[in-house]
């Protein structure tokens, strides 16, 4: 029997082209999970292992105080009624009573329940004429976003945000219940009218820079307009911060740690900088020499590069790009930033600036990411991981009781092991440069008040991750903006112990909604 030809694809509807991709993509996801069963049978059938099952190290739990275990109660669960903060309405439910019997009181049964209905609300405005022919109109209540209410507005936010449900399924979800609203008219209020919480969060990230100790930086890749960009995560535990980008320098950081601020310092910090980057002297002196010490942008800062010469200059390193790091990191420290801040990293070079210290975990994972091939290989690697866990678990007693004498203790120790000479030659090398890192791995011995890893980091960066696997990237600047500024609040909310939900309704004046003091304030009181 012979089968009817295919549609050509310029044939078919936009409903079955999606319908042929799909097809087409499910069909190379199935091919390329053959490909690689194969591949792993043939490795089989040659006598070969095949790719090692990597998985985390441990070694932070590993070293953790362990925990008492709880005992188990009997009986009801109880607390919970005692976390209801308030009930909201109380019914009295009765039985028929038969002659004889005596009335006890009462047993209360607390329930939870959530209520969702449809709201659609005509105001009548008043309309005055005044005498001069004035038309005088009422105005509307505050926290209206067109044609919607703040609840609603806060709904939506609060689905996209914190429940990372996709704009298509919350459309379908309002209109489910009644709402007519279309996925356009959704998107607007997502990235619409985020002007007012953008401006919280870089007070937020000022407040934080200015009164912190330390901060754990780390980033993920991005989509933004198609390509592919970066989003860096800046906080400790008091507040997140993210910015999406498409540069993964140390200038991008730098212009990211001026907090919203965009002017060039020429000041004994920035001097500093550039000296400590090799940066010639003839340079540096022209340019402490010049009477022009602050520059309102990069194009002021540009031009005066280019006037003074630098910007031609074919020299290595290159002195334009170190001395606008140093231009940055002067604007940095003249907003009153990075005061004796410590910056903690997973020893990405554009994050090693300042007071700089090295997440451990990710030093001890280089060493769980080493194979061993022979017998000898794999006992010194067993032997030097434990070494270095020992040291880790104690390096978190010394940050619970710092102690000088356990300082120069833990510093001997130190040298001992990456010093070790174990006859496996890449984790040798591995060692002689850890060893060469030793005042950012150790800075806790000098500050103990900052972590040991970058755990905190991820966590945060977490969300951002979800939210790329769920929703993709960001087509316009304002959905770009909107992802990391309600993201990095949410995360900042979570930390300093408020609610999302209450902290929404508080900036749209949803009614009956108690205020929230402003979130840089409350950063600034949770510092120790």
């Amino acid at each position: 029997m012979v089968q009817p030809d295919e549609p050509s694809v310029d044939d078919l509807s936009l409903d079955a082209l999606r319908c042929r991709l799909a097809e087409t993509l499910a069909e190379l996801a199935r091919l390329g999970e053959e490909n690689a069963a194969l591949k792993a049978e043939i490795a089989r059938l040659k006598g070969h292992k095949g790719r090692p099952q990597l998985k985390p190290s441990g070694m932070e739990q590993a070293t953790g105080r362990t925990k008492p275990k709880r005992k188990r109660r009997s009986g009801k669960a109880e607390g919970v009624s005692r976390r209801i903060p308030v009930v909201g309405e109380e019914l009295t439910l009765g039985v028929e009573a038969a002659p004889g019997w005596r009335f006890k009181g009462y047993d209360a049964f607390i329930v939870q329940d959530l209520r969702l209905e449809t709201r659609v609300i005509r105001y009548r405005r008043e309309r005055w004429l005044t005498p001069a022919g004035k038309l005088i109109v009422a105005p509307l209540p505050a926290g209206l976003q067109g044609h919607f209410g703040p609840e609603l507005v806060r709904f939506i936010l609060m689905q996209h945000h914190q429940g990372q449900v996709t704009a298509e399924r919350i459309t379908a979800f309002l209109n489910g219940v009644g709402m007519v609203i279309s996925k356009r008219q959704v998107v607007r209020v997502l990235t619409g009218g985020g002007a007012a919480f953008a401006a919280e969060m870089t007070d937020v990230l000022r407040a934080g820079l200015t009164t912190a100790s330390w901060l754990t930086v780390d980033d993920t890749g991005a989509r933004h307009r198609a390509r592919n960009g970066v989003t860096t995560q800046i906080g400790d535990d008091r507040f997140t911060f993210f910015a999406t980008t498409f540069s993964k320098s140390r200038r991008n950081f730098l212009e990211l740690l001026r907090a919203g601020h965009d002017d060039y310092v020429i000041n004994g910090e920035a001097l500093a900088y550039m000296r400590r980057h090799n940066l010639a002297g003839p340079v540096i002196a022209q340019l402490e020499g010049q009477d022009a010490k602050r520059f309102p942008d990069r194009a002021a800062w540009t031009a005066h590069l280019d006037r003074q010469g630098i910007s031609r200059l074919e020299v290595h390193p290159d002195p334009v790009k170190i001395a606008t790091e140093g231009a940055l990191w002067g604007s940095i420290h003249a907003h009153g930033h990075l005061q004796g801040t410590v910056i903690l990293s997973d020893d990405a070079g554009q994050f090693r600036i300042g007071e700089h210290a090295l997440c451990w975990v990710h030093a001890e994972r280089s060493m769980h990411k080493l194979i061993g091939f022979n017998d000898d290989q794999r006992r010194a690697l067993d032997i030097t991981r434990q070494l270095v866990w020992w040291l880790y678990a104690d390096l978190k007693a010394y940050k619970r009781q710092p102690c000088p004498k356990r300082a120069t203790q833990l510093k001997r120790r130190f040298d001992r092991i990456f010093k070790r000479k174990t006859g496996f030659v890449t984790l040798d090398r591995l060692l002689a440069r850890l060893h060469g890192r030793k005042d950012e791995l150790l800075r806790v011995l000098v500050r103990p008040e900052i972590p040991l890893h970058t755990n905190g980091s991820e966590n945060d960066i977490r969300c951002h991750v979800t939210k790329r696997k769920v929703s993709g990237g960001t087509w316009s600047e304002p959905g770009r903006l909107a992802r990391d500024t309600f993201l990095g609040l949410m995360k900042t909310c979570q930390k300093l112990g408020v609610p999302f939900f209450n902290y929404l309704g508080a900036r749209l004046l949803v009614p009956a909604t108690a205020a929230i003091a402003p979130l840089p304030k409350l950063v600034i009181a949770a510092n120790p």
